[in-house]
C-alpha cells in the first residue's frame, strides 16, 4: 500500500472535524515548500537582440572621448 493510499484510508476513518484539521495541516506543509524555480534563460538568448559593435565603432568612440586630451588649459 502506498503512502497516499494509507493516508486516504486513515483519513476516511476520522471524524469530519479531524479531516478538516488534516486538510489545514496539508495546506500548511504545501505552503512551506519552495516555489518551483523558473527555468533559466541562456545568456545567448538574453543578448540576441543587442546590436553588434565593431572594432571600428569602439575606435571611433575612443577618438571622440579622448580627442582633446591632454588639454592645455588644465595644469
Amino acid at each position: 500500500m502506498s503512502v497516499e493510499q494509507e493516508v486516504v484510508e486513515v483519513l476516511k476513518q476520522l471524524p469530519y472535524s479531524k479531516q478538516e484539521q488534516v486538510l489545514e495541516f496539508v495546506r500548511f506543509l504545501r505552503s512551506r515548500e519552495p516555489a518551483t524555480p523558473l527555468p533559466r534563460k541562456s545568456l545567448y538568448g538574453l543578448l540576441a537582440d543587442t546590436p553588434s559593435i565593431s572594432a571600428e565603432d569602439i575606435d571611433e568612440a575612443r577618438r571622440e572621448m579622448w580627442g582633446n586630451f591632454p588639454r592645455e588649459d588644465i595644469a
